[in-house]
Parts: C-alpha cells; sequence; structure tokens
C-alpha cells in the first residue's frame, strides 16, 4: 500500500503490544497485525501490558481506554513515566469519543486516538503511518548520535562560527586543544582567540559571505597562532567552510600543527649546526654575517672577523687517528664558542679544522684581546699533540680582521684581511694571533687574494 507516495514494508522486527480486556477485541487485533507482518503481543489489563512493555519495548502499544480496575489512560500515564516505556507510541482505542476523553488521550502522551467500533483498514493505516514515523525517528536519532560520537570522538578540533563571529558550538578536541572546559568558548568571539589582523580578516569574509552567500567561497586552510586559555600561543592549521541553513554559518576545523612546528624547527636549526661540533656551520655564519654586515653599513659600528686553523691538525690525525682527531676539534670548537656571549657574537666551524668567529660592534683592539684569550683558551686545554714542532699540546693561529663596512665594501675583504694575518701567524711560527686591515681597494683586494695562493 502507498502512503502519501511513499510505499511502506514492515520490518520483521516490528514490535506490537495490543492491551484490551475483550477477548473478541484481542483475538481480531492479534490476527490482524500478524497478517500485516508484525510480531504481536496481547494483555487483558493494564498491569499486565505495563509488563510486558518493560520486558519486550514494542514499537507500538495499541492500548484501550476503557478496561476495568487500571484503565488505559492511567495506563498510559504509568507508561510515560518509566524510562525503559516513556518513548513507546500509544494508539488509543475507545467508543469514548467525546472531545473530552480525546484531548485527555493526547495530553497524556498518545500519538493518536481511534474510535470504536473499529474499521479494521483505518486501524492498519494508522498503525502502518505511527510505525513509520517511530522507524524514521529512530533513524535520525541513530544518525545523529552517530554524527555526535563523530564529532566528539575526532581528532581535529571543530567550530561552528556565525557570521558575527560569535562561536556557537565547539568540540571536545577543540576544548582539549585551547585549554577550555566543555561549552566554555560557546558565546566568545574569534577575536578572543586570534590576532586582531587575523580576526580582522575573517570578520570580513565572514560579512561578505552573509551578503552574497552565492558569490563566496571556501576560505581554505591557513596557519595561524591561536591563544590557549593560559595567555600562551598555539600553532595550528585552521580551514574555515561556510554553510547556510537558517542563518549563514561557517565550520572551523582546527589541526594542532605544534608537533609539525617543532619538528620543522629542530630541521631547520639542524640544517644551521655543524653535526660534529654541534657550533654553527658555514651556511648558518655566512647568512648571519650578512645580517651584521647590512646592520653596520647602516649604523657605523665596527665589525670584527676571527678566522682560526688548528696548527699541523692533519698531522695529529695521521698519528693518533681520526677518531681522536673529531674529539680534538669538538674541544676546540667548545673553547672557541665559549667566547661567543653575545647575541651579535657567532663562532662556527667554517670547514675541516678551520673556524671563524663573528664578533658585531667590536673595535679593532677588542678583537684582538678576544683572539689572544681564545688562544690561551685552546692552548689550556692540554689535549697532547706528540709530533707538533710547535708545542705538546694542540696549538692554534688566529687571524683578526676589523672594519667599519661601507657601500664601496664587501664581505669577500674582510675574509681576505684575516685570512691573510691567520697565515702570517702560521709564518711567524703558529700558536699566536695577528691582525691586520681589510684591503680598501678593489686591487689590493685582488694583490691579497693572489699573494694568498
Amino acid at each position: 500500500m502507498n502512503q502519501g507516495g511513499t510505499s511502506f514494508t514492515p520490518r520483521r522486527d516490528a514490535v506490537i503490544l495490543i492491551v484490551d480486556d475483550a477477548p473478541d477485541n484481542l483475538s481480531v487485533l492479534r490476527k490482524l497485525m500478524v497478517e500485516q507482518g508484525y510480531q504481536t503481543y496481547v494483555a487483558n489489563s493494564g498491569e499486565r501490558g505495563l509488563e510486558i512493555a518493560r520486558r519486550v519495548h514494542p514499537h507500538l502499544i495499541l492500548l484501550d481506554v476503557i478496561m476495568p480496575g487500571m484503565d488505559g489512560f492511567e495506563t498510559c500515564r504509568q507508561l510515560k513515566s518509566h524510562p525503559a516505556t516513556e518513548d513507546i507510541p500509544v494508539l488509543f482505542m475507545s467508543a469514548r469519543n467525546e472531545q473530552e476523553d480525546v484531548v485527555t488521550g493526547f495530553e497524556l502522551g498518545a500519538v493518536d486516538y481511534i474510535g470504536k467500533p473499529l474499521r479494521m483498514a483505518e486501524v492498519c493505516a494508522r498503525v502502518r503511518t505511527q510505525l513509520q514515523i517511530r522507524f524514521a525517528t529512530e533513524t535520525q536519532q541513530e544518525q545523529s548520535e552517530r554524527l555526535r560520537t563523530i564529532v566528539n570522538n575526532m581528532a581535529e578540533g571543530l567550530l561552528i562560527i556565525e557570521a558575527d563571529g560569535r562561536i556557537q558550538f565547539t568540540n571536545p578536541a577543540c576544548d582539549q586543544y585551547l585549554g577550555y572546559m566543555s561549552h566554555e568558548l560557546a558565546g566568545k568571539s574569534i577575536s578572543d582567540l586570534l590576532n586582531p589582523l587575523v580576526a580582522g580578516e575573517y570578520l570580513d569574509y565572514f560579512a561578505r559571505y552573509a551578503a552574497n552567500p552565492e558569490a563566496a567561497h571556501s576560505h581554505g586552510t591557513r596557519e595561524v597562532i591561536i591563544r590557549h586559555r593560559t595567555g600562551k600561543s598555539v600553532c595550528m592549521d585552521l580551514t574555515l567552510t561556510p554553510m547556510f541553513l537558517r542563518q549563514p554559518l561557517f565550520i572551523g576545523l582546527l589541526h594542532d600543527i605544534t608537533h609539525h612546528k617543532l619538528s620543522e624547527d629542530a630541521l631547520q636549526r639542524a640544517a644551521m649546526i655543524d653535526p660534529l661540533t654541534k657550533i654553527a656551520n658555514r651556511r648558518h655564519f655566512d647568512s648571519f654575517l650578512e645580517k651584521e654586515w647590512q646592520r653596520a653599513m647602516r649604523t657605523g659600528a665596527p665589525l670584527s672577523l676571527v678566522v682560526l686553523d688548528v696548527d699541523h691538525f692533519k698531522l695529529f690525525n695521521d698519528t693518533l687517528g681520526h677518531a681522536q682527531g673529531d674529539v680534538c676539534l669538538q674541544q676546540v670548537a667548545q673553547a672557541i664558542s665559549a667566547h661567543a656571549l653575545r647575541v651579535t657574537d657567532l663562532a662556527a666551524r667554517y670547514g675541516g679544522e678551520e673556524f671563524v668567529l663573528l664578533f658585531a660592534e667590536t673595535d679593532a683592539d677588542s678583537a684582538y684581546q678576544m683572539a689572544e684569550s681564545i688562544r690561551t683558551h685552546v692552548e689550556s686545554l692540554h689535549i697532547p699533540h706528540p709530533r707538533s714542532a710547535t708545542s705538546p699540546h694542540i696549538t692554534v693561529s688566529i687571524g683578526v680582521a676589523t672594519l667599519c663596512p661601507t657601500p664601496t665594501d664587501n664581505i669577500e675583504s674582510l675574509f681576505v684581511a684575516a685570512d691573510r694575518a691567520m697565515y702570517a701567524a702560521k709564518e711567524d711560527g703558529r700558536n699566536q694571533v695577528r691582525a691586520t686591515r681589510p684591503p680598501t681597494t678593489a686591487i689590493e683586494a685582488a694583490r691579497a687574494a693572489l699573494a694568498k695562493r
């Protein structure tokens, strides 16, 4: 049979309970319900009906109103007051068809009221309709519960945001990410969580979408800094998708990328560190020098470069082995880096046994004194060097160059000057510091480079 254009096939697990004190009515109704394909139970009193209802949980109860003892109205009242049976649809059957009785039945929670004598086709139609409603409601409730379970257990934070930026809903993951209790974020604005400029961008987007939903598009994903309840900042990916129900709303998905950012930062740090000595590598030093060079040109402050080389290091490796050579370089690196104390200082391994230090805002005399302190520090390590012609211990030769950069100068000239000073230290017997000024012209720089070769 077609009901409102929708076919309905009785579910095999549809359970009907008939409560009527008249045996003939029970028999006829039971036979009719069985023929419709329903699993059917019968009771001849309100008390027995309550007992069966609480035990089998039928999908629908056909309940006579006029019964001795507990009548149908009282039976319904008790059904609706018990958690196990309160949601079962009750369909009254009664010869009492006065308006007052019908109203009482609906006020007690009945879904329908059929007058006697019963017209069986009508009973079947009404039962079928109520079962359709019951099963559709159950399906919607199951879907809602399934959706609620998914939302509450998803790893990503979820926010529902109104067009004015007011947060309407958050799921547990969002609350946990941001340190809030359940429902505590509801009613707050995204301006409470985001940088004012970023919040303003989103609010502008919300306003444009609300004014013209068809012309708007998904805002996509962007990396944002969100204010945690404790005041700290957390790094998240925020994806915003608009939807229009009775009002424009925006679904926000938050993905915690703190671990990713930490890993990314760790990779960036690793890319700037020499893996053996754990101090800055050449790439980091060159980048740092470029920044300090530009700053020195703006301020007119002196910039000092120290270049040093471990004396007779190849001989050390050949004598004691590369493993000991690595340990030696690590010890020397730590001694050198101990003298780069300011944020404008940097010590780095520039390659092999060669190290460099940059001292910003440091004049020539101060740089020379720092270099001498480094030399004596390395010598005081007393790292044995059995075959060294300079000392029984590891020593270093150091060159220092100082310059107040101008637009006509270049970084290469500073390196050339420091290198020239270091080679002078080696030629004069090693284990000493030499300082020189950078070449002042391009010709002089070229000559210095040729002389070094």
